[in-house]
C-alpha cells in the first residue's frame, strides 16, 4: 500500500482514534511526515510484512476480548495505489477516506476474499474505488463479505449512521457530463476530487457479489451525503450479484448516471430513500427486495426517482428496467413518510412483475410527479416532463401488483393550479397485466404463500424484453420455494459478524453458516437427502426451505440426529419431510433431549407459535383414501407437492422419536393447507415413537391421516388448534398422553378431534385407535373456536381407557358426539349419524375414564342421543365436580381404578392409576418445556 502525504498519519495516532467509543466524530491532526514517539512502555505486537496496511494492537485486543478469540486488525488509510488483497487473516479497518487508486492514475485492484470483514469507526471512514480502478469483492451465500461498523463488530448496539459507506466511480454516462471535455463530476458526500463520469456506459468497476454493507450512512452536510453504496456512472462491465445494504442513515444504493446491472438486491430497514436514481440512469434490476424497518423507524420512498431538475426532458434520459421487484413498507411519519415509488424530474422507468404493498397508515404507494413549483407556488415549466413520460411509454408499467392497504394506492400528478394531469389508477390498470389488489398474501418473511395471486401472473422479461433477465413466471422479488436471501444476508441467516468464524465441523452434506446464538457452529440442512446424514452433537442445524429425507419409496436414506441436537427453521416454509420409504433416527435421552425449534428460540428471542414449519413422516401403511385398486399415493396438507403417502403396510417403519420436543412450529400455507407439530402420514407401527413433546404449534399438535403407528409418553402444550387429531382410518395405539392447554388461555380447539371419512363416514378401514391413560387440561380460550375436550365426528371410532378430561370453568364442552350434519342451507348430509352408530354398538368405547367440566357434554344433533348417559351407563365412568378434583397441577389424583390395559393387548402398560401422570412417576420431568 502507497500512501499519498496528505493521508498519512501515525500508527500510534491511527490506533487510538480507531480504539474510541461512541459514534461521533474524532479529529485526527493529520500531518506530513510524522515520527511517532517512542512508547514508554513498548509492547512487540505480532509482525505480519504480508498484511496491507497497519498493524492496530489496541484494536486487536479490543475485538478479540469482544469475540473469545484471536484476531488481528489491520488498519487501511490513505491511497491504495498498487493492487491489494485482504484476506481472513486479520479483520480490516477504515481510517478516514480510504481511496483505491487515483482518479485515472496510479489505479489498483481491491481483492476481498469470501468471509472477510472491514468495518469504520465513524462518520469519516469510507471506502471510495476511483475510476480505472476496482474492487473485487467476491463472497460465498456461506462467507458474505462484510462491511459495518466498529460498534457491530464488538457487539455492541448498532445504529445507521455508525461509519460511511462504499463508492464506486466509474467511466459511464451522466446528463450532468458537458457536452464537450473531459468529464469529472463530484460525488456527494465524498471529500473533493472524488468524480466520475465519462462515456463508457460498459466500464467495469469490479464485482460486488455476496456482500453485505450494515449501518452506514453519514450527512457531511445538509444535502451532502454518503449513501449505503453510491454509483457514480458505474457501468455494465460491473458485476453486482446478491448484495444487501441494511440500516443506512441515507439511501440504500444510490445511481448517478451510469448502466450498473444488478441482480439479488436486498435493501432493509433504510432511514431513507432505498433505491435513488438521478442524472441518466440506465442500468437493469431484477430480483431486488425492499422493506422498511419493521418497527416502523425512519424511512421514505422504496424508490425515488429522478432525471435532471432543472431540465426534466435532458439526454440520455434515466430510464431503468427493472423486474421481479417487491416492496414492503411501514408506518412511518415524520418530516418524510414511508411511500413506495416516486417518479419525477422528467425520469422514465420499465417495470415489471412487482409488488408493492405495506401497512395501514402507510403513505402513498404510487406518485408521479406533476408540474413542480417554487417556494410561491409559481410554476416552474409549463408542463410535466414525468407525465409526458407516462402517457408515451417512457414510463411503463406491467405485471405489476399494487397492494396497498391504506386507501392510497395512487397520487395524481398536479398542476400548478392544482388541476390533476393524470389520473393514475387507469393509466395503472389500462396497462398490460397490472392488479390492484390488497392481499398479495405475503409470509412474514416476504415470501409468497401458497395460492398467492403473485405466483404464476409473472411476464417473461427475458423474451419479450431483455436477455438480461431471468425467466421466470411470478411477481416480486422472491416466489414462495426460493428464498435467495437465505444463508448470506442479513436477519435471513448471515451477515453476522459478531459469530466465531466459519469452522470446520458441519457433516458432510450440510453447509457451515453464521451461527443465531453467535457461538455455536451452524450448519445447514437444504434440498433432498438421498443419502445417509447424520446431525452430529456440538452443532445447529437449520433447515433451510422445504428438506426432504429421501425421494417417494426411492433413492432412500436415514436422517440420524444425536442426542442434544437442536435442529431450528427461519420461516413457515422451512420444514423436514420424511418420504416413504426412509427413516428419522432422532433417538435423544432425558438429560439431552432433541429439539426441532425456532431461529427465533435458539438466538433468545421470543418465541411463538408458527415461526417455521414442522416434522413430516410419510409412510406406507393403509388410508382408507387410498383407491381400492392400484398404488396409493395421497398428497399430504400443508406439504409442497409431491410429498405422498400411503400403501398396505401396517408394519412400515418410519424410523424413530424418543425425547424429541418440536417447538413454535405450524403454518397456514392457505386455508385448510397447513402444517402441524408432527404430521403422520399412514405410519406404521414399526416406527418408535416415545417422549415426544410438542409445543405451541399454530395448527394441530399431531395429527394422524390413516396408519398403524403408536406411541408412549407424549406431550401436548399450548398447541392453538387440536392438540390430536385423526381421520381416514388411523388405528394407532397411545398410552401416557398429556394434553395441556396455554395457561394464560390464549389460542386452542380440542384437546382431540377425531374423524373418520366426511364424505363416508362408514368408510373401511375404519378409524379406531386404542388410547389409555391420557389427560385433557383444557382452558377458557374464546375465539373463532373454544378450548374444548373431546369430540368423535364423521364415523371414528375409538377404545379409550383411564382418561381424565377436565379444565377450569368456562371451558367449552369436555365430550361431544356428532349428530347428523347438514348442509349450509341446514338440510340433513345423512339419514343417520355414523358416529352415534358406534357408540351404540362399541366402535366408540370410552371405559374407567373421569370427567371434571363445567360444561361436561354436548349431544348430537338430530339424533335422540344422550352422551352423559352413554358415559355412565355401562362403563364405569365417573362425573366429578371440577379439575381440582381429578388433578393436582398435571398429576392424576382421582382415586379411580383403572383398567389393566395390558390384558386387552400388550402394546400397553398396566397402571395403578388413571390420567397420563402420577406424582410418584413423573416421566414429564426433566425433558419438557411449558410445563411449569
Amino acid at each position: 500500500m502507497k500512501l499519498s502525504g496528505l493521508f498519512k498519519v501515525s500508527l500510534v495516532a491511527t490506533a487510538i482514534t480507531l480504539a474510541g467509543c461512541g459514534g461521533g466524530d474524532i479529529n485526527i491532526n493529520v500531518k506530513e511526515n510524522v515520527t511517532s514517539p517512542t512508547p514508554t512502555n513498548p509492547t512487540t505486537p505480532p509482525v505480519n510484512t504480508d498484511l496491507p496496511g497497519e498493524y492496530s494492537q489496541s484494536l486487536s485486543t479490543e475485538i478479540s476480548a469482544a469475540l473469545g478469540r484471536e484476531v488481528k486488525v489491520q488498519v487501511l488509510s490513505g491511497e491504495i495505489t498498487k493492487d491489494t488483497t485482504l484476506t481472513t487473516d486479520a479483520f480490516w479497518a477504515l481510517d478516514g477516506a480510504v481511496f483505491v487508486g487515483k482518479d485515472k492514475a496510479d489505479s489498483a485492484t481491491l481483492t476481498i476474499e469470501p468471509g472477510a470483514v472491514i468495518f469504520g469507526n465513524n462518520g469519516s471512514d469510507y471506502l471510495v474505488v476511483s475510476r480505472d480502478s476496482k474492487i473485487e469483492a467476491t463472497g460465498t451465500k456461506n462467507d458474505p463479505i462484510i462491511f459495518t461498523s466498529k460498534q457491530d463488530v464488538i457487539g455492541e448496539t448498532t445504529a445507521a449512521g455508525q461509519w460511511g459507506g462504499m463508492v464506486l466511480l466509474g467511466n459511464g454516462i451522466s446528463n450532468k457530463c458537458p457536452a464537450e471535455g473531459d468529464c469529472a463530476l463530484q460525488v456527494e458526500g465524498v471529500e473533493a476530487g472524488a468524480v466520475f463520469g465519462g462515456t463508457d456506459n460498459t466500464d467495469s468497476s469490479g464485482t460486488l457479489k455476496y456482500v453485505v454493507v450494515k449501518n452506514a450512512g453519514y450527512e457531511l452536510s445538509t444535502g451532502n451525503e454518503l449513501n449505503g453504496i453510491t454509483f457514480g456512472a458505474v457501468g455494465s462491465g460491473t458485476t453486482v450479484d446478491y448484495l444487501q445494504v441494511h440500516n443506512n442513515s441515507d439511501d440504500g444504493v444510490e445511481f448517478f448516471g451510469g448502466a450498473v446491472n444488478l441482480k439479488h438486491v436486498v435493501l432493509t430497514s433504510i432511514d431513507d430513500d432505498s433505491i435513488d436514481w438521478d442524472n441518466g440512469f440506465q442500468g437493469k434490476m431484477q430480483f431486488v427486495y425492499v422493506e422498511q424497518d419493521k418497527n416502523s423507524t425512519d424511512a421514505n420512498r422504496g424508490i425515488e426517482a429522478d432525471n435532471d431538475g432543472k431540465t426534466p426532458s435532458k439526454d440520455p434520459k434515466s430510464l431503468p428496467i427493472i423486474s421481479n421487484l417487491t416492496i414492503i413498507g411501514n408506518n412511518f411519519k415524520g418530516e418524510d413518510e414511508a411511500e413506495g415509488i416516486y417518479l419525477r424530474e422528467g425520469t422514465g422507468l420499465h417495470l415489471y412483475n412487482t409488488v408493492i404493498t405495506g401497512s395501514d397508515e402507510m403513505g402513498e404507494c404510487l406518485e408521479i410527479e406533476g408540474i413542480a413549483v417554487d417556494k410561491d407556488g409559481n410554476a416552474l415549466f409549463s408542463d410535466s416532463e414525468t407525465v409526458n413520460n407516462a402517457n408515451d411509454g417512457t414510463i411503463l408499467m406491467q405485471n405489476t401488483f399494487m397492494s396497498c392497504t391504506n386507501g392510497e394506492n395512487f397520487k395524481n400528478p398536479k398542476g400548478a393550479d392544482g388541476s390533476t394531469l393524470l389520473e393514475l389508477e387507469t393509466w395503472f390498470t389500462n396497462q398490460t397485466g397490472n392488479v390492484i389488489n390488497d392481499k398479495p398474501m405475503l409470509g412474514v418473511n416476504g415470501q409468497p404463500i401458497a395460492g398467492s395471486p403473485l405466483l404464476g401472473a409473472g411476464q417473461d422479461v427475458a423474451n419479450t424484453v431483455d436477455a438480461f433477465f431471468d425467466t421466470v413466471d411470478f411477481i416480486g422479488a422472491l416466489n414462495d420455494s426460493d428464498d435467495w436471501r437465505q444463508g448470506w444476508a442479513f436477519g435471513y441467516g448471515g451477515g453476522e459478524v459478531t459469530a466465531p468464524a466459519a469452522v470446520a465441523g458441519c457433516p458432510a452434506g450440510t453447509t457451515s453458516i453464521s451461527p443465531a446464538d453467535n457461538v455455536t457452529t451452524t450448519c445447514e440442512i437444504s434440498g433432498r437427502i438421498t443419502s445417509d446424514l447424520t446431525l452430529t452433537a456440538g452443532n445447529l442445524y437449520a433447515v433451510d426451505g422445504a428438506v426432504f429425507v429421501g425421494n417417494d419409496n426411492a433413492d432412500s436414506a436415514t436422517l440420524t440426529v444425536e442426542p442434544g441436537v437442536t435442529v431450528y427453521g427461519r420461516n413457515g416454509k422451512d420444514y423436514i419431510v420424511i418420504s416413504r420409504g426412509s427413516k428419522i433416527d432422532a433417538n435423544g435421552t432425558k438429560d439431552k433431549p432433541i429439539s426441532f425449534t425456532s431461529r427465533q428460540d435458539v438466538a433468545g428471542q421470543a418465541t411463538a407459535a408458527g415461526q417455521w414449519g414442522g416434522l413430516v413422516l410419510l409412510g406406507n401403511a393403509p388410508s382408507n383414501k387410498c383407491p381400492e385398486t392400484g398404488e396409493c399415493a395421497l398428497q399430504v396438507e400443508g406439504v409442497e407437492a409431491g410429498a405422498v403417502f400411503g400403501g398396505t403396510d401396517t408394519a412400515d417403519n418410519s424410523g424413530t422419536l424418543r425425547y424429541v420436543r418440536v417447538m413454535n412450529g405450524g403454518y397456514q400455507l392457505s386455508i385448510g393447507n397447513e402444517i402441524n407439530g408432527i404430521t403422520f402420514g399412514a405410519v406404521g407401527s414399526g416406527t418408535t415413537v416415545e417422549y415426544l413433546q410438542v409445543h405451541q404449534n399454530a395448527d394441530d399438535g399431531v395429527e394422524f391421516f390413516g396408519g398403524n403407528v403408536q406411541a408412549k409418553y407424549l406431550v401436548l402444550t399450548s398447541i392453538q388448534d387440536d392438540s390430536i387429531d385423526w381421520d381416514n382410518g388411523f388405528q394407532g395405539k397411545l398410552q401416557h398422553i398429556l394434553v395441556k392447554q396455554a395457561a394464560d388461555n390464549s389460542d386452542a380447539n380440542r384437546g382431540i378431534e377425531a374423524d373418520n371419512d366426511g364424505k363416508t363416514p362408514s368408510k373401511m378401514p375404519k378409524s379406531n385407535p386404542m388410547i389409555a391413560n391420557l389427560t385433557i387440561i383444557g382452558n377458557t380460550f374464546k375465539g373463532e373456536d373454544d378450548g374444548e375436550g373431546m369430540y368423535f365426528r364423521e364415523g371414528t371410532g375409538a377404545q379409550i381407557y383411564n382418561t381424565i378430561v377436565t379444565g377450569p370453568v368456562g371451558m367449552g364442552e369436555c365430550l361431544e358426539v356428532e349428530g347428523i350434519p347438514v348442509d349450509e342451507n341446514g338440510a340433513p348430509i345423512f339419514t343417520e349419524s355414523e358416529t352415534v352408530n358406534n357408540a351404540k354398538d362399541g366402535t366408540l368405547m370410552i371405559k374407567s375414564s373421569v370427567i371434571a367440566c363445567s360444561e361436561n357434554f354436548k349431544d348430537p344433533s338430530g339424533v335422540d342421543f344422550s352422551v352423559e348417559n352413554w358415559w355412565t351407563a355401562t362403563l364405569g365412568n365417573l362425573v366429578a365436580s371440577g379439575q381440582t378434583d381429578v388433578v393436582n397441577g398435571i398429576y392424576t389424583i382421582d382415586t379411580t381404578i383403572p383398567t389393566d390395559v395390558s390384558a386387552v393387548d400388550d402394546f400397553f402398560d398396566k397402571t395403578s392409576h388413571i390420567g397420563a401422570v402420577s406424582s410418584d412417576n413423573d416421566w414429564t420431568a426433566g425433558w419438557t418445556v411449558g410445563l411449569e
